[in-house]
C-alpha cells in the first residue's frame, strides 16, 4: 500500500507542475520556454494518462501552445492526435471541450486534418454538436469541424454524419463565438462539395446566412461572406439570395474599413453577379455602387485588388454598367496595378483589362497608361491560369495597332509562340490570336513601305 500512495503523490505532483505549465502557457515567451526545456515530449507523454484531472492541465497547456506552429508541428509528429481523438470520447465534457478546442488549432495544417479523419476523430466531434446547451463546448466542436472541413477527404465524412443539416441548425440563438466558426464550417463545405449548397437551402440555411450579413463581428462577417458566395454559384440558391436583398449587403459590406471584409465581399459578389437572372440590371440598381468598386482600386491590399478586379471583370461583361467604370476612371486605375509581381492579382487583373477593352477607346487609353509591356512580363510566370488571362488581355489589346508595336517590341511573340502549343484551348486560341494581329500589323506596314518606294 505504501507504493499506492507513493505512487498517488507522483500524479499529484505531475497533476500540480501540469497546472502550473497550463497558467505559464499563455504567455509566448513562456511558450518557447516550456519547448527549450523540454516540455513536449513530457506532456505527450502526460497525455496518455488514464487520469482526467491529470489530462485536462495537460491538454489545456497544449491547447494554449498550439497557436505557435512549432507546437501544432510537434503536437502532430509526437503522436499526440490520436490521443486527443480519444480523449474526445470521454464523458468528461471540460476534456472534450479542451481536446476538440486543441484540434481547432492545431488543424490549420493538412496533414492534421487527415490524422484526425485517420484516428476517427470526425465522428465523435459531430456529435458534440448535440451539447447545444454547453456553449463552451460548442464553440470547440464548432471550430474542429470547420478547421477539418478545410479538407475535402473530411467534408465526405460530414456529408456521412449528417454534419450540414446540425450545423445549419445552429445559426440562429447562438453567441457570435460559435457562429463564427459554424458558418466557416458551412462555407467550407458548400465550397469543397456542390450538393451541400442544395443541402444548405432545402434546411432553410440561407436566410439565416443572409440576415447575419447585418452584423458588425468582424471575424464573422468574413465567414458569412465566403459562405453566401459559396452558396450563390448555385442559381437556385442566387434567387433566394437576390430575393433577401442579399447582394445589397454584400455591395454595403465593400464599404467597411477591415481590408479582408472587403475582399471577402468582393469574392462573393463574382457568382452573384454570374448566377443572377439581369446581372446587369442587378448591379446599376446599387446607388453609387459602380464608383464604389472602382475607388477600391486604390487600396494597398493585395486581396482587396485581386477580389475587385475579379469583380470588375464580371460586372463588365455588361456594356451599359462597363460604360460607367470607364468613366469612373477604371481604364488608368488598373493599368497602374499593371507592374505587380503578385500572381494571383495579376490573373484577375488581366481578366479585367480583357473585359474592359471592349467598350470605346479603352484598348488605346490602356497602352496611353503604359499597361501593355508589364503584362508581356506576365507570360514568365510559372502559373497556367495567369498565363491564360495575360493571352485574352493581351489578344484584345492587340487590336490596336500602337499596342501591337510595343507588345513586339517586348518580345511578346516568342513567349506566345510557346503558348500556341498548350493543351488550353483558350489559351491557344488567345496566343494565336495575338500572334495573327501582330503579324498583320507588320505586313501592311511592309506593304505601305513597298508602296511607298
Amino acid at each position: 500500500m505504501p507504493m499506492t500512495d507513493e505512487f498517488e503523490k507522483d500524479v499529484e505532483v505531475a497533476r500540480c507542475g501540469a497546472l502550473a505549465l497550463w497558467s505559464c502557457s499563455k504567455s509566448t515567451r513562456n511558450k518557447l520556454a516550456i519547448r527549450k526545456a523540454g516540455g513536449i515530449p513530457l506532456l505527450a507523454r502526460l497525455l496518455k494518462s488514464p487520469h482526467e484531472d491529470m489530462l485536462i492541465p495537460v491538454v489545456g497547456s497544449l491547447q494554449e501552445c498550439a497557436s505557435e506552429a512549432s507546437y501544432r508541428l510537434a503536437i502532430r509528429t509526437e503522436g499526440m492526435i490520436e490521443d486527443l481523438v480519444k480523449n474526445l470520447n470521454t464523458e468528461n465534457q471540460e476534456l472534450q471541450m479542451h481536446c476538440a478546442s486543441a484540434i481547432f488549432k492545431c488543424a490549420e495544417e493538412k496533414e492534421t486534418r487527415d490524422l484526425v479523419r485517420f484516428y476517427g476523430g470526425l465522428d465523435p466531434l459531430v456529435a458534440l454538436l448535440n451539447n447545444s446547451d454547453n456553449k463552451e463546448l460548442l464553440a470547440a466542436a464548432t471550430g474542429a469541424i470547420w478547421k477539418c472541413a478545410m479538407s475535402s477527404e473530411n467534408v465526405e465524412r460530414f456529408q456521412e454524419l449528417k454534419a450540414i443539416e446540425m450545423l445549419v441548425a445552429l445559426l440562429n440563438d447562438q453567441p457570435e463565438e460559435v457562429l463564427v466558426n459554424v458558418v466557416g464550417a458551412l462555407g467550407e463545405c458548400a465550397a469543397q462539395e456542390p450538393s451541400n449548397r442544395s443541402v444548405i437551402r432545402k434546411t432553410n440555411g440561407i436566410p439565416s446566412l443572409v440576415n447575419l450579413l447585418t452584423g458588425t463581428n468582424q471575424a464573422l462577417l468574413v465567414n458569412v461572406t465566403k459562405a453566401v458566395g459559396a452558396c450563390a454559384t448555385e442559381q437556385d440558391n442566387m434567387g433566394i439570395i437576390d430575393r433577401l436583398d442579399g447582394v445589397r449587403l454584400l455591395w454595403s459590406l465593400l464599404k467597411n474599413q477591415n481590408p479582408e471584409v472587403q475582399a471577402s465581399a468582393a469574392w462573393a459578389i463574382c457568382p452573384c453577379i454570374e448566377n443572377a437572372k439581369d446581372a446587369g440590371e442587378m448591379v446599376r440598381s446599387f446607388v453609387g455602387g459602380l464608383e464604389l468598386i472602382v475607388s477600391l482600386l486604390k487600396s494597398d491590399n493585395k486581396e482587396v485588388l485581386a477580389s475587385v478586379c475579379a469583380a470588375i471583370a464580371n460586372i463588365a461583361k455588361d456594356e451599359e454598367n462597363l460604360a460607367v467604370i470607364t468613366d469612373h476612371g477604371v481604364v488608368p486605375m488598373l493599368a497602374k496595378l499593371a507592374s505587380t509581381t503578385d500572381d494571383r492579382l495579376r490573373q484577375h487583373l488581366a481578366d479585367a483589362i480583357a473585359r474592359c477593352c471592349m467598350w470605346g477607346n479603352n484598348r488605346v487609353a490602356f497602352g496611353e497608361n503604359g499597361a501593355v509591356a508589364p503584362l508581356v512580363r506576365y507570360l514568365k510566370s510559372p502559373d497556367s491560369t495567369v498565363h491564360r488571362a495575360t493571352a485574352d488581355a493581351l489578344f484584345q489589346l492587340s487590336r490596336d495597332p500602337d499596342n501591337c508595336i510595343t507588345m513586339h517590341e517586348s518580345g511578346v511573340v516568342k513567349l506566345l509562340v510557346g503558348m500556341v502549343g498548350s493543351d488550353d484551348q483558350e489559351l491557344q486560341v488567345a496566343a494565336a490570336g495575338c500572334i495573327r494581329n501582330i503579324r498583320r500589323l507588320a505586313l501592311a506596314n511592309e506593304k505601305a513601305r513597298y508602296s511607298k518606294s
